[in-house]
């Protein structure tokens, strides 16, 4: 079977068939870096850090590039609202992207730019388009005039260009069409501004992708991802602008699905958003990235602690083996090749969920022969284990999760602490041979959800699955 990506401008599952053989390419619209990130954010850094791990493993050569928007309205609003540097605000935040992005394990990408180091090409990109005919300078503005590409214009989001209602900011005039969108901004009093032909002014949100894609991965490329939230406007004029310029631009178009909660997509502006840098304190980081990573991408995430707890239940039923195994085999290598019923979900438009059933078969043949005291096949089973949760960056034994997936958080700290002081409690009572309290500790703890298992080491406990 070949490797198949759902395509958003075609509406179909596509084979996936590189520009150039064994490369793959992909641009990730990034973070606008206003505020620090919540989960939504960072689920779409899991997706595609899944993608790019995918098909690495699959043995293609990879360029990775996700952008950083540090200069927008959002982001000079929030400046002017802290009584702060916009760029302050921006660096804080592009930070915070990068401590969640690496916290739950996802890889560095090949390149990630600033929109305010390209301004050159932004100009560039602008020159070429007001050439050809596709854009004109108002104002101090420079704006696409969507009518010059009528033909193709909105065919990824599916309107019509009769209805068509651009979003628009109060500075923005000399259209001589309201559907015509800003690829450059007139400087305002006070607003940070670089010079073009055109007059002082910064970038518009859609153009700096153009104008970065075009640079790192030139006139065509293989994939551009993104959240649900962009395809219009954001993906639409970017296709607008890059291909009235000359470029072929993306073959796939990817977009990943959004964490909700009560229905509505997490957001900032709705005040309904869970910040990445306090989940870490709460969930074990490896615990976050099965929950975020584990659903499909195309599918929406509707955020509870009941679903959290869940997926740290299903976690933990996978590292409980790990661990028993090790102690009984000793450290084994991940294998050299997932199983083919895991390949082939992978294959099959990144199906993770799917791919993690084979990797809960596997663990439950890998605890029966445990059971069994069947040396070979636990060992064979751990293997493949840890070659499918490699892939999806969840191998517990990873050097990146060395410190035991985020163990040491607050809350976990405490709750490791707690339980060891009861069992310890209850070691001191086997050891007396009060056999009646160690195992009404026992059974206490397990009306709380918790498995204690005795081994040759000492007692370990699990949540009950």
């Amino acid at each position: 079977m070949s490797l198949r990506l759902y395509d958003t401008m075609t509406r179909q599952v596509r084979d996936f068939v590189p520009l150039v053989p064994g490369c793959v390419s992909i641009y990730l619209c990034g973070a606008t870096v206003q505020a620090p990130p919540h989960i939504g954010h960072i689920r779409s850094g899991l997706n595609f850090d899944v993608m790019q791990r995918w098909f690495r493993y699959r043995g293609y050569d990879v360029t990775f590039v996700r952008n950083v928007t540090d200069i927008d309205d959002k982001v000079i609003a929030k400046g002017r609202e802290q009584s702060t540097e916009w760029w302050k605000i921006a660096y804080a935040n592009e930070r915070a992207f990068n401590e969640g992005y690496t916290a739950l394990g996802c890889l560095p990408p090949s390149a990630e730019p600033r929109a305010t180091g390209h301004v050159p090409e932004m100009i560039e990109m602008m020159r070429g388009l007001i050439e050809r005919g596709h854009a004109y300078a108002a104002d101090g503005n420079v704006y696409f005039a969507v009518t010059t590409f009528r033909e193709e214009y909105l065919a990824l989001s599916n309107q019509e260009l009769e209805n068509l209602r651009q979003p628009s900011a109060d500075n923005e005039t000399g259209k001589r069409d309201p559907r015509d969108f800003a690829m450059w901004k007139a400087a305002k009093p006070g607003e940070p501004s670089w010079e073009t032909p055109w007059g002082r002014g910064r970038p518009g949100w859609h153009l700096e992708c153009s104008a970065m894609a075009h640079k790192y991965l030139g006139r065509a490329f293989d994939i551009h991802g993104g959240g649900l939230d962009l395809i219009f406007p954001h993906h639409e004029n970017e296709i607008a602008q890059s291909r009235a310029f000359g470029d072929e631009f993306a073959n796939f178009w990817v977009h990943n699905a959004w964490v909700t909660l009560a229905g509505e997509k997490m957001s900032k502006s709705l005040g309904n958003s869970v910040l990445v840098s306090e989940m870490v304190k709460r969930w074990r980081p490896i615990v976050l990235r099965y929950y975020l990573a584990g659903p499909h991408y195309r599918s929406m995430i509707e955020y509870s602690e009941e679903s959290l707890r869940e997926a740290e239940t299903g976690f933990n039923r996978i590292e409980g083996f790990i661990e028993r195994a090790v102690e009984r085999c000793g450290p084994v290598d991940a294998a050299p090749e997932v199983p083919p019923a895991f390949a082939e979900a992978m294959d099959d438009d990144l199906g993770v969920p799917q791919a993690l059933a084979v990797v809960h078969t596997a663990v439950r043949q890998g605890n029966s022969a445990l059971g069994a005291d069947d040396k070979e096949s636990t060992a064979a089973r751990l293997a493949e284990v840890r070659a499918m949760l490699g892939v999806l960056g969840l191998d517990p034994l990873d050097e990146q999760w060395a410190d035991g997936g985020g163990q040491g958080e607050e809350l976990t700290g405490v709750v490791d602490a707690l339980v060891k002081l009861v069992l310890d409690q209850r070691q001191a009572a086997r050891a007396r041979k009060d056999f009646a309290t160690a195992d009404a500790i026992r059974d206490r703890l397990g009306e709380a959800g918790l498995v204690i298992e005795d081994t040759p080491s000492g007692s370990r406990w699990t949540t009950n699955p």
